[in-house]
């Protein structure tokens, strides 16, 4: 009897017994819904996290789509002829009366030298070219759609860009990566100013062609092939808007020297590990107060924080151009004035010449001359 009544009152009555006889009775089908909903909420968020991935890769691919159709106006196919036989390369307009960029390795030494814009062609003169950056600025008679110039102070490692240009003898062309590097020195040589490391594939055919930041802004020109296409070497528009300037100016490309011997500082101060080494005699920098045992920390209003940095600043100095320096001597901050002049001459065999594959490929991806 009293099994019998205890057993009515556990089904009966929903004391805590008989909740935990129930739970227990319950606990697997709650398991399996639980389970279930972890399994839905799981694939939702699986699907969710694919779409916006799938959402993100449309908006790039949208984004690259957009800045390719608002750009390719402006850049050019360029042939020429040089003592190998014929070069085809890319440029592109930098403002609306025909000027245009290109590589040394295309325009800077050829002849016969055309531009083909859309389905016309224009004979093109060259204005000037210069073998340290590898750029060649040229000039056609006509009006002309432009890109904006940029400024490649504003990239970082990972910064996407795209360039555009005309591969094999191919229509015009997008490729899309990002920035891997800044670099002043490759394969034991040293560049005449810093260059942008781009993991961006490029082939034959694409020297001289624009890079681009997201905002469609020149920030560089392709003159250099690296790893058999699969990354890049561009020189950065500063570099060759420096050589517009001084040919606008002087006729001429016109770099400076000031006459200096660079140290490296095992521990940097202030910053900068560069210091005065030694300073030439009958050099300007020995007249305008430097010293040696002086740290560099600005020339030109680029700062300094490596030797390195001295050669890049060096490359932007122009003859007969006054410039400000500041050094740190025993502690404290020195400002200078020193007018360069035109550098005695230019050691063609520490630098790299960087000569961009052309579409015979007779060219090689790098040469160290």
């Amino acid at each position: 009897m009293s099994g019998r009544s205890s057993s009515r009152q556990r089904i009966r009555r929903p004391d805590w017994r008989g909740t935990r006889s129930v739970g227990r009775t319950g606990a697997g089908l709650l398991h399996a819904l639980l389970a279930g909903a972890c399994f839905v909420i799981g694939t939702s968020v699986a699907s969710s996290q694919q779409d916006v991935a799938a959402s993100a890769s449309e908006a790039v691919g949208r984004e690259i789509r957009e800045l390719f159709a608002k750009c390719q106006k402006a850049v050019v196919k360029v042939s020429a002829v040089d003592a190998h036989g014929r070069l085809c390369g890319s440029g592109f307009f930098v403002d609306p009366i025909g000027t245009l960029y290109t590589s040394y390795g295309v325009a800077g030494e050829s002849r016969d030298i055309v531009v083909s814009h859309g389905d016309l062609k224009y004979p093109a003169r060259r204005i000037v070219a210069d073998s340290r950056s590898g750029i060649a600025i040229l000039k056609i008679d006509a009006e002309t759609p432009f890109l904006t110039v940029g400024k490649s102070g504003g990239l970082e490692i990972a910064s996407p860009v795209l360039a555009i240009g005309f591969p094999m003898d191919l229509p015009l062309t997008p490729s899309f990566g990002a920035i891997a590097g800044f670099d002043m020195k490759f394969l034991g040589g040293y560049f005449a100013t810093r260059h942008i490391r781009a993991n961006l594939p490029v082939q034959r055919g694409e020297g001289g062609a624009p890079l681009l930041n997201m905002r469609g802004e020149v920030v560089g020109i392709l003159i250099a092939s690296i790893d058999q296409g699969n990354a890049s070497f561009a020189v950065t528009i500063e570099a060759a808007e420096k050589i517009k300037r001084d040919f606008m100016r002087f006729g001429k490309v016109q770099p400076g020297w000031l006459g200096i011997e660079i140290g490296e500082l095992t521990a940097p101060i202030a910053g900068s590990t560069a210091q005065v080494k030694d300073i030439l005699d009958d050099a300007p920098a020995a007249t305008c107060g430097l010293k040696s045992g002086d740290v560099l920390i600005e020339i030109a209003g680029r700062k300094i924080s490596s030797p390195e940095d001295v050669l890049d600043a060096s490359f932007f100095i122009t003859a007969q151009e006054e410039l400000a320096m500041t050094v740190l001597r025993e502690g404290l901050q020195v400002e200078l004035r020193v007018q360069p002049v035109e550098h005695p001459a230019v050691r063609q065999d520490s630098f790299i010449a960087p000569a961009f594959p052309v579409s015979d490929g007779t060219a090689a991806a790098l040469r160290i001359e």
